[in-house]
């Protein structure tokens, strides 16, 4: 059976790919921009047929129906999230959805050695005349659990770009397809604020020409694209690709050159911003997307020479404990990629890891560098692995140093209003 003909037997309805899940069964879905709109808009059809079925997502961008009828107890659905956006983030506080830790680097590995994948649904460009559909805006995990799920189903988008790298995957290895030519979902470019712009320019201080760097998301990392318009031959090995990384490319700022790892190719995991950026990775050959546990593998990751990760935090405390990813024992986000990056830019020859954060919040009335961490908060990043803290204060490098000497540094770059404050709470708990 020739490609052509293997497709059209596999092409089915969305109706029907839905069918397609049971009572029991766990379905992953691909993530962020990649998620199958088309899929998740009609799964809420199956409620009344089915029970205890487990959703696992990451960084829903949509509000689907589904949503309606997720519960603990006898209900039709359940939702696992290995990082959670706004709309997974009020699911958790409701009770519904529940947090998968993980590094990045091992999400995939580390559900499929905990339970069998029964249904990976994921969305793909049309497939090319050899058979070959492009997994196209991520694989975090998406390729790792389509080769180990009972069924495998495809939402294939023709407005979704042709990316290269690792993204692959035959007709033959597809149980059923359908199409849903649906509008890609973007998330706008957040535009720093002048508190952002001063951490901005500090991080630019501390990347040399023929650094490799990583971003993430929001207006601290977009700050900083705005201060590297100096620099010369970077490169890019990140988890996300972004706008911001567009600009520095098409600027000349980025040529990928100088890397040690993937010379001349920008590389990521997954692809999440607008337009402008889903047009410029379709069919660029210069950029790549792997597996997350290639592309955020500390090891991988650490063979880039000067290797910077840029990332930014909630809360951190006096002795370097950094807190990205919750309000306590409040789940915010996710430990994401953080740590991986992190860690593999400090073990990088000439490497360096950047922790950001804003001094204060809510109009400078709660510092973020505080004494301890709030009762419950979750660690992302330990002490004993963090290397600079940014606020718009300035620059503390606490890798190496003593208890002492990170506290006083700390102190420095915290808001003014608070540095007497965590001074005497310093002395009364015996750090300095």
């Amino acid at each position: 059976m020739n490609a052509i003909e293997d497709y059209k037997k596999k092409l089915v309805s969305a109706e029907e790919t839905i069918s397609k899940v049971k009572s029991n069964d766990t379905v992953v879905f691909a993530m962020a921009a990649a998620q199958p709109q088309g899929f998740l808009s009609n799964l809420h059809l199956i409620k009344d047929k089915v029970n205890k079925v487990t959703a696992v997502s990451c960084l829903l961008l949509k509000e689907y129906e589904f949503y309606k009828y997720l519960g603990k107890e006898n209900s039709p659905f359940y939702l696992e999230s290995w990082y959670l956006g706004n709309f997974e983030r009020e699911l958790y506080k409701k009770g519904v959805a529940t947090f998968i830790p993980n590094n990045l680097h091992a999400a995939a590995i580390d559900k499929l050695s905990e339970r069998k994948i029964n249904v990976f649904v994921g969305t793909a460009t049309p497939m090319d005349k050899n058979g070959y559909f492009s997994l196209s805006l991520s694989l975090v995990y998406e390729k790792d659990m389509a080769e180990a799920a009972d069924i495998v189903i495809l939402e294939v988008n023709e407005n979704l770009p042709q990316t290269y790298g690792d993204t692959l995957v035959h007709i033959s290895e597809v149980d059923y397809v359908f199409e849903n030519n649906t509008p890609l979902i973007e998330v706008p470019t957040i535009e720093p604020t002048e508190t952002e712009k001063m951490i901005g320019e500090y991080i630019g201080g501390l990347v040399e020409d023929g650094s490799t760097i990583q971003l993430g998301i929001g207006g601290i990392p977009n700050a900083i694209t705005k201060f590297l318009t100096n620099k010369k031959d970077l490169g890019i090995h990140t988890e996300m690709m972004t706008d911001g990384m567009v600009d520095l490319v098409e600027e000349g700022i980025v040529n990928n050159t100088k890397k040690t790892l993937w010379k001349s190719k920008t590389i990521g995991t997954f692809v999440m911003g607008t337009k402008k950026l889903y047009d410029f990775v379709d069919k660029n050959l210069s950029v790549e997307i792997h597996r997350g546990r290639v592309v955020n593998d500390p090891y991988t990751v650490a063979k880039n020479d000067k290797m910077v990760s840029i990332n930014t935090s909630l809360q951190i405390d006096l002795t370097g404990q950094v807190c990205s990813e919750s309000f306590g024992f409040n789940q915010y986000t996710g430990t994401g990629g953080q740590l991986d990056m992190h860690r593999g830019a400090t073990m990088a020859r000439g490497g360096r890891g950047i922790i950001a954060l804003r001094s204060s919040v809510k109009n400078d009335s709660i510092s973020t560098i505080v004494p301890v961490l709030p009762l419950g908060s979750y660690v992302t990043v330990p002490r004993q692995e963090v290397d600079y803290i940014v606020t718009e204060f300035g620059i503390a490098h606490l890798r190496g140093k003593s208890i002492r000497d990170r506290a006083l540094q700390l102190i420095k770059i915290a808001h003014p209003n608070f540095r007497d404050f965590l001074l005497s709470e310093a002395n009364k708990m015996n750090l300095i």
